[in-house]
């Protein structure tokens, strides 16, 4: 039986949110989201949702102030119209990498974004792959927070010989993400040793692991520059790797990231589509994106069913 929902999209991505109406069946809510002359949003829930199952399909991608914005003032509109449950389902969680303080007098901005989204009205998050686990903590709603390999996993055994295939993580925080994704194809993992000079900058220091002759795979949450991930696949080649492709989430590719990639020595960098792809991004001729349409709608239509949400990634 089909769950009773409303699905409702901001600007953020509104491709992507047809990909979710169109897997779950259910059509996207009429909802007017407009900017006033002084760029003021204004939302206006144009179809009854009093007592309704309602899922808000935001990213808070750049321009992130604004898609924040338009989310806190969507749910608001929603709890101020009577619905039943107010569901935010963010791809991507912008905000995510200022998850601690990293210096005195400095903010964990992850902290007051999960607040403001709170007290907005959310009864619930649904987000995929976060920065940093322990963020679902910061939220006093529950949190459910997808995982982007299932669908790697896919791609990867559709496009690569596993026989010859060496998952790398491109730095020690991400060691967890790449060995689980290293487990699901059953291939061995490598670690790049980086010592960070400034942010946004990255110096490669060591390899641990043998990638002399692999296929090698880099795994990361996000990609905002890229300069870490081209400074990898330049050091795994040194040591003897015979290709380097990189497997990200959100392809955030801020300034000249994209230009960056398409001259790096990086067989392919495949995104999901948790943001969405700039012209650029669509052009480039090693960037290859790849859907979470159907993960994110399964995950709404478990929710909605009241069904188990983790057994999606058993």
């Amino acid at each position: 039986m089909k769950p009773s929902i409303k699905l409702v999209a901001g600007n953020s991505n509104r491709p992507l949110a047809e990909a979710i109406s169109n897997y779950l069946e259910v059509p996207l809510a009429t909802c007017q989201v407009k900017r006033f002359a002084d760029m003021e949003v204004f939302v206006e829930i144009q179809e009854n949702v009093r007592g309704e199952d309602v899922f808000v399909i935001q990213s808070t991608s750049f321009p992130a102030n604004d898609h924040l914005m338009e989310l806190l003032i969507i749910i608001d509109a929603l709890r101020r119209s009577s619905a039943r449950r107010i569901t935010a389902v963010l791809p991507y969680f912008g905000y995510a990498r200022q998850d601690r303080k990293p210096g005195p007098r400095t903010p964990i901005s992850a902290k007051l974004v999960a607040n403001l989204i709170t007290r907005a009205g959310a009864d619930r998050v649904l987000t995929l792959d976060l920065h940093a686990g322990q963020i679902q903590g910061f939220f006093d709603i529950p949190t459910d927070n997808l995982y982007g390999a299932p669908v790697m996993v896919r791609d990867i055994r559709e496009h690569m010989d596993l026989a010859n295939v060496m998952v790398v993580s491109p730095d020690v925080g991400g060691v967890v993400r790449a060995r689980a994704l290293a487990k699901r194809i059953d291939a061995p993992l490598a670690i790049v040793d980086k010592r960070r000079e400034r942010p946004g900058e990255s110096e490669v220091m060591n390899i641990i692991g043998d990638v002399e002759g692999r296929s090698c795979i880099l795994v990361d949450d996000i990609i905002d520059s890229g300069g870490t991930l081209c400074n990898a696949a330049d050091a795994l080649l040194a040591k003897g790797a015979r290709e380097v492709y990189a497997y990200c989430t959100h392809g955030v590719l801020s300034g000249g990231a994209v230009a960056r990639i398409a001259s790096s020595r990086l067989k392919q960098l495949v995104i999901t589509d948790s943001i969405q792809p700039t012209e650029a991004v669509k052009v480039a001729p090693n960037i290859r994106v790849i859907t979470i349409a159907p993960l994110i709608g399964e995950a709404i239509g478990r929710t909605a069913t009241e069904s188990s949400v983790s057994s999606l990634f058993d």
